[in-house]
């Protein structure tokens, strides 16, 4: 296990590399050239500048989230082409810089949702919540959209970028006759194209859950069970074709078991990148996110860490979305202090699987 730690670049995160190096076992981030637009060819001397600026921290940039989709290749209009040449060349490039996991996700329009940014908790932390009945009260989501990025403050939304907000009315018109089954055919085209080029340059593509895990605003999503991930595997029976198994994002639907998640496709060795959160259930399509520790919310994070230890893969973590505390200031759930308090924690319970293993 590799533990890792988001991080959006000097330019657009507070915090910086020292702090996340002095954070215990802390091997690398999970980065990305935050301002470069879906579909957009990534420079090759900017990825090896992000690069050096992290080795020099003492860390590695060996996990890239996200390369961004453009919504043409989750349309499937015939533009979508260009748009996949130029990702299969940002993956090389990728690969050539050393990065073995790209995660990414074919969600339409809207990356993950979420209702309130900054919901208080009795303990006096605020955190990213989620109420299904605030959102089908929306009628107009572009209003929605500026209301998001209002309450996110100073700081962008990742999956949120204005290129793509921009366009929100007609990307709606353009999906409104976007089945499921379309929407998984594009990814297959998708997966089909790049797969070879993966293979090719070491470099595994894990896939990122929908959050939350049902639809949306009459959107349509594909992965948010272990029916939709098989169907997802099948589509390219490759090694590199793998998951991002977000315990949070497919934990928000209580139907999924994610220990379970974790043995049966960790088993074959398609989970690369893991992201280990929890969250804690307040009602029928209603969920808060919580601090790490498993008691906080409605998720066994010994039990997702020791499936993970017991399907004895390799594989890269971190700790996900976290609470704002301490008064810190900055990206809504990407907060310095809780994610470092849920990268210890994870840590320590993988110090204890390992130890009673022995």
């Amino acid at each position: 296990m590799k533990m890792t730690f988001r991080w959006y670049g000097s330019q657009m995160d507070p915090i910086p590399l020292r702090y996340i190096k002095q954070i215990p076992n802390m091997s690398g981030v999970v980065t990305s050239l935050m301002d470069m637009p879906a579909g957009a060819l990534w420079p090759e001397e900017r990825i090896q500048a992000l690069k050096q600026e992290v080795n020099d921290a003492g860390l590695e940039m060996e996990v890239i989230e996200s390369v961004n989709v453009h919504e043409d290749i989750k349309l499937g209009l015939p533009s979508r082409d260009q748009y996949i040449e130029a990702y299969q060349e940002t993956i090389r490039r990728l690969g050539r810089a050393g990065v073995k996991v790209i995660c990414y996700n074919f969600m339409p329009v809207f990356d993950w949702t979420r209702s309130d940014l900054f919901k208080p908790r009795p303990d006096g932390a605020a955190v990213l919540a989620y109420d299904q009945a605030v959102i089908d009260r929306i009628t107009d989501p572009q209003a929605f959209a500026d209301q998001i990025q209002q309450g996110a403050g100073e700081f962008e939304m990742a999956g949120w970028e204005p290129e793509r907000m921009a366009e929100i009315k007609s990307l709606f018109a353009q999906y409104a006759s976007v089945s499921h089954q379309d929407l998984r055919n594009n990814l297959a085209y998708f997966l089909k194209a790049i797969i070879p080029v993966c293979e090719q340059y070491d470099v595994k593509m894990a896939i990122h859950p929908d959050d939350p895990p049902w639809d949306i605003f009459g959107l349509p999503r594909i992965y948010t069970s272990a029916e939709d991930i098989r169907q997802i595997l099948a589509m390219v029976d490759s090694p590199y074709n793998c998951l991002t198994l977000c315990s949070g994002s497919l934990g928000s639907n209580p139907n999924n078991d994610i220990p379970a998640l974790v043995r049966e496709f960790g088993s074959q060795g398609r989970i690369p990148f893991a992201h280990v959160r929890n969250i804690k259930f307040t009602g029928p399509g209603q969920f808060e996110e919580a601090a790490h520790f498993s008691a906080d919310g409605s998720l066994d994070l010994y039990e997702i860490m020791k499936a993970y230890y017991d399907v004895g893969m390799d594989f890269y973590v971190r700790p996900d979305h976290g609470r704002m505390i301490w008064d810190e200031k900055g990206r809504a759930g990407y907060g310095l202090f809780d994610r470092a308090l849920g990268a210890s924690y994870l840590n320590g319970l993988w110090e204890a699987i390992e130890k009673d293993h022995q």
